[in-house]
């Protein structure tokens, strides 16, 4: 079959782009080996949101009687909020597949092998296009220590999620996004949480100032954490590690392995398009383009922002450029979020980057302690945290608290306007809501 545009893979960077695509005219082939969505709706961050809501829910029962809700009686049955887990990766793969049917679209299922740089076999069927797009993401990566093989004691975050019963005691080893984020979930869960770490602090893309407020307020939820600790074994009911020159063993039922995830490149046979790639994935210029003319890499598969929105945006770039366009899309802000409670969020420099690259720069930071929206939901602890370069423009915002998120998206959507302290500073923000501490930072900042 000959067609426009071949794409492996049929994530939200896939998908995405095999849409955009059809809808400029061009004729797609999608190929998928597994379940469409990918990893971010079949095994990471939908599933995870329908369990942090499960959670959320959860801790503002525990929290019900501080607005005069008392004698309230509740259990929790694991097995049925699995269920509305799997519900909601249900209803949007269907909405995926609905997607992949539309005109111009054809979905292939099978194993995607190249056979020269522009031939593709998949399902015994032979595909011919001038441009493909390799969208495979990645897989959970596993450290090389002793006992990492015991399949019974050592869980990847696949295996967490497709979990029908809950370990009574979890060791987290990793306290990155996904670490971080089910520390959270099992604590609010019942389970009895503890997370190892190799580097001082959490969250590395966090500024450490946020991060190290996000962590102790972790703390008080009941999470136990050791941090500068590196595992040695796993096995018989314990994790060994090093911390700071002292041998230490916690007890534990299973180990959640999240010390982070490696793009999926097995199998592709890659060497026979003569595409270039390393242990950090699919090398690729700042276009996407790897080193053979046609042949593009989004998304985890070529590690740079492991993120499913940056795969989107990366997607929808690719097929611009195929397309002739080359204007629109920044790739330079990119915003991720952190769905801990309370949830975190970043975007542009931390104040640690910009020591690190000598670039100067001014701060603010606004408390919602201090804040009425914050104060009326019963939500206090938190932070913002802006970023604005020598000229006034704001480069970077990092944040901890409710609805972090939306908070960061906003600076986020200006930052790609190159918006400054004083122009945010300006603009009018509704009384009384959380934003109001995003003025409040762009206020500080333009009166530096």
């Amino acid at each position: 079959m000959n067609t426009d545009l071949i794409i492996i893979g049929s994530g939200p960077g896939g998908y995405r782009a095999a849409e955009h695509a059809a809808r400029n005219g061009l004729q797609v082939a999608i190929i998928e080996r597994a379940e469409v969505g990918g990893t971010c709706l079949n095994r990471g961050c939908i599933p995870t949101k329908a369990y942090a809501r499960n959670a959320e829910i959860m801790d503002i029962m525990a929290d019900a009687e501080a607005f005069g809700l008392g004698c309230l009686n509740y259990s929790f049955d694991f097995a049925k909020a699995a269920e509305r887990k799997d519900g909601v990766v249900g209803t949007l793969r269907s909405g995926v597949e609905t997607l992949l049917s539309a005109p111009g679209i054809t979905l292939v299922r099978g194993e995607a092998v190249f056979k020269d740089a522009h031939t593709v076999t998949a399902g015994g069927e032979e595909y011919t296009a001038p441009n493909i797009i390799i969208a495979t993401g990645s897989v959970p990566k596993m450290l090389p220590i002793e006992g990492i093989d015991d399949a019974s004691m050592v869980w990847t975050s696949d295996r967490m999620l497709a979990a029908t019963e809950l370990p009574r005691r979890v060791c987290i080893v990793g306290a990155g996004v996904i670490g971080m984020e089910f520390a959270c979930i099992l604590n609010s869960f019942g389970c009895e949480v503890t997370v190892v770490e190799f580097l001082k602090e959490c969250l590395p893309a966090l500024d450490s100032d946020v991060a190290k407020r996000l962590r102790k307020a972790i703390e008080k939820r009941g999470v136990a954490f050791f941090m500068q600790s590196a595992v040695q074994a796993v096995g018989d009911g314990t994790v060994t590690f090093d911390r700071k020159g002292k041998q230490t063993t916690v007890e534990t039922d299973c180990v959640l392995m999240a010390v982070g995830r490696t793009p999926a490149t097995a199998g592709l046979n890659l060497e026979a398009a003569g595409v270039a790639y390393g242990p950090k994935g699919i090398i690729t210029d700042d276009n996407l383009l790897t080193n053979v003319p046609g042949i593009y890499a989004i998304g985890d598969v070529n590690g740079r922002q492991m993120l499913a929105h940056a795969a989107t945006m990366q997607g929808l770039k690719v097929v611009d450029s195929i397309l002739g366009r080359t204007e629109g899309i920044r790739l330079d802000v990119m915003p991720a979020a952190i769905f801990t409670h309370p949830e975190a969020a970043c975007v542009g420099l931390s104040e640690d980057a910009c020591k690190a690259l000598g670039t100067a720069c001014r701060t603010a930071k606004a408390n919602y302690r201090s804040n009425g929206k914050a104060l009326a939901m019963g939500e206090a602890e938190g932070m913002v945290k802006m970023l604005a370069d020598e000229s006034g423009k704001i480069i970077g915002c990092h944040a901890y608290g409710a609805h972090s998120a939306d908070l960061v998206q906003e600076v986020s959507a200006l930052m790609c306007r190159d918006t400054t302290a004083a122009e945010l500073a300006a603009m009018t923000h509704i009384h009384p809501t959380l934003s109001e501490m995003v003025q409040e930072c762009a206020e500080q900042l333009a009166r530096a």
